[in-house]
C-alpha cells in the first residue's frame, strides 16, 4: 500500500511534465519513489464512477498475474480522493508510438523486432487465456496498451476492461466495450466475451506491425478505412503485398515470413470466432514464422 503523500512526492505534485497519457480512466504519471525506483501512477478519475470501477477491476486482475511480458502491479493506494495503482515503468513507450512516431522522436522497427513483439504479446495473451488460475479475456488489447522497453521487451498493459472466465460458461455476456478498430464484430453484435474476441484484435495489432498503417484512416478510400477490412479484402483479391510496409521487406526471405505473418492475421479476423485460432496456437505459429524468417536470413 502505497500512501498518497509518498506518491504526491514521487510525481513532484503530479506535475504536467510528468504526465505520461490521458485516457477515459484518468491519468497516468512517471514517479520516483524515495529508493529510487521509477514508477508509473495511474489515477482514477475524481468523482468517476466509471474510471474508479476500472481502476479497481485492473488492481484485481494484476494481482492474480505473473509473466514476464505483463505490467508488473506494483502496489496501490486508497487514501487520495480517488483510487490510484503503481506500476512498473517501462521507459520506451507504446508500440502505437514506434509504429506511428506519434512523438517524432520513435526510431524505425525493424522486421525482426516487430515479430518478436508480436511473438511476446501473443504468449502474454496465451497465458491470460490458458495458464492464468482463471482464465482472463483482455477485452482491450490495442497498440497503445502494448509497452516497450528499453530492449524492445513487451509489456501488456491496461486491464480497466478485463474479465475473469466463469467456469462452466463458453462466454461472458456483457455490453460490447473496446476500441473501434479493434473490436471483434460478432462480439458486436452478441455480446458474448470470449477469447476469441482477444484473439480479433490481436489479428488487428498484426496488421499495423506489418504495414505501419493506422488502425482507422479517413484519409483512405472510403472502403479502406478500417484497416482489418482494407487488407482482408487485398488478400481476397491476392494483392496483399501491395499493403505491406515496404520499407520492411529487402530480401525474398523476408517477404515470404511476411506473408505467412499476413495469412495468420487474416485467420485471427475470421468472421465467426469458432474459425480463428487460440491464442496459444498463434504464439507457436509466430514461433514458427520467426524460425522460417532466420532460416532465410542466414541462407540469402
Amino acid at each position: 500500500m502505497f500512501g498518497w503523500k509518498e506518491l504526491k512526492k514521487a510525481t513532484d505534485g503530479f506535475a504536467r511534465e510528468n504526465l505520461l497519457g490521458i485516457g477515459g480512466f484518468g491519468e497516468v504519471y512517471r514517479g520516483v519513489l524515495e529508493d529510487g525506483t521509477l514508477v508509473a501512477v495511474k489515477s482514477a478519475k475524481v468523482g468517476n464512477l466509471k474510471s474508479t470501477q476500472q481502476v479497481l477491476n485492473e488492481v484485481g486482475i494484476l494481482s492474480l498475474v505473473n509473466h514476464k511480458n505483463l505490467v508488473r502491479l506494483l502496489g496501490c493506494c486508497v487514501d487520495a480522493k480517488q483510487p490510484m495503482m503503481i506500476y512498473e515503468y517501462i521507459a520506451n513507450g507504446t508500440l502505437h508510438e514506434h509504429l506511428h512516431n506519434t512523438t517524432g522522436t520513435r526510431v524505425m522497427l525493424g522486421w525482426k523486432a516487430r515479430l518478436k513483439i508480436a511473438h511476446q504479446t501473443a504468449e502474454a495473451l496465451a497465458y491470460l487465456h490458458s495458464s492464468a488460475h482463471t482464465p482472463i479475456y483482455h477485452r482491450d488489447v490495442k497498440s497503445t496498451n502494448i509497452l516497450l522497453d528499453t530492449d524492445l521487451n513487451v509489456k501488456v498493459s491496461d486491464f480497466g476492461l478485463s474479465r475473469l472466465a466463469q467456469p462452466g460458461l463458453s462466454h461472458l455476456s456483457t455490453c460490447a466495450q473496446g476500441t473501434m478498430g479493434y473490436l471483434d464484430p460478432e462480439y458486436y453484435r452478441n455480446y458474448q466475451l470470449t477469447d476469441r474476441s482477444d484473439v480479433y484484435s490481436f489479428g488487428v495489432v498484426m496488421l499495423e506491425l506489418l504495414t505501419s498503417k493506422k488502425v482507422i484512416d479517413f484519409s483512405r478510400a472510403p472502403d479502406d478505412v478500417n484497416l482489418a477490412v482494407y487488407v482482408t479484402q487485398r488478400a481476397r483479391d491476392g494483392a496483399v503485398e501491395e499493403v505491406f510496409d515496404e520499407q520492411l521487406f529487402g530480401t525474398a526471405g523476408a517477404l515470404r515470413s511476411a506473408e505467412m505473418f499476413c495469412e495468420l492475421a487474416v485467420a485471427c479476423l475470421k468472421e465467426k470466432k469458432e474459425e480463428r485460432p487460440s491464442m496459444k496456437e498463434v504464439a507457436e505459429m509466430l514461433q514458427h514464422i520467426i524460425g522460417i524468417a532466420l532460416d532465410q536470413e542466414e541462407s540469402s
